[in-house]
Parts: structure tokens; sequence; C-alpha cells
């Protein structure tokens, strides 16, 4: 798993290769995400944005971004969770994702938080270190 925390908001991601959606042969890797965002601060907020930075393996960028998640712009009071679930299509073996959620206190303050960067790695994949 790979967590951040910023402003007292805590984002934990856990990756998972999805075999049966993924045709290695055709050059198509999928990946499924679960993500937990767990209000540790003292505010109400309101995710109304995200951001995704994606890398493959051959350094090919994606970005994304809209608003909310899974068509959803959830409201956390403080000691709430939201979780979520969403997936992710590669050309190649491996990759890395990030990004942000774009918040609103309920003050008005409108501010990111992060999402920790992780890896997308395909069962048996072999890794060379130089």
């Amino acid at each position: 798993m790979y967590r951040a925390l910023t402003h007292d908001i805590e984002v934990v991601v856990e990756p998972y290769y999805l075999e049966d959606q993924s045709d290695p042969e055709d050059g198509r890797y999928v990946w499924g995400y679960r993500i937990v965002i767990a209000n540790h601060s003292e505010l109400t907020v309101r995710l109304v944005s995200r951001y995704w930075h994606i890398t493959d393996e051959n350094g090919q960028v994606d970005e994304v971004s809209g608003p909310g998640v899974v068509g959803e712009q959830p409201v956390l009071n403080p000691g709430d969770t939201y979780e979520y679930s969403s997936g992710c299509p590669l050309d190649t073996p491996s990759g890395v994702m990030f990004g942000h959620y774009g918040m609103e206190a309920e003050t008005g303050e409108h501010f990111d938080i992060a999402i920790p960067a992780f890896s997308l790695d395909s069962p048996g994949l072999v890794r060379v270190l130089n």
C-alpha cells in the first residue's frame, strides 16, 4: 500500500493487476486500484476534482483530470473515510501513477491533497537495476 498525508487528510492506495481484463499478447495491461481517503482534520471537506499523472514504462505520459471521482464529489466530516475503486489500462507491462485531489473546506478554502505515487507492475515482471 502507498500513503500520503496532506492537510491532515490521508490517501491510501492499493493497486492490483487485473489479469482477466489484460491481454499481454495484444499489448493491453490493466490495473485496478482501491483508494481510501480519511479525514483526520477538524474541518468538513468536499472532494471537488482529481488530477492523475500516468507514465508507462516507455515514458509516455497521460494526464487525466475532471470533477470528483467515479461520478461523485464526496463530503467528508472530521473522522470520516471514503473509499472507491477504479482502474487504469496501459500499453506496457508497468508504469507509475500519482496525482492530487482538489478539496474544498467548509470555510470555502480550496487546496490540493497528494495522491502518493504508486507502481503498476505486471505479475512476474523481472526488474533489472543498473
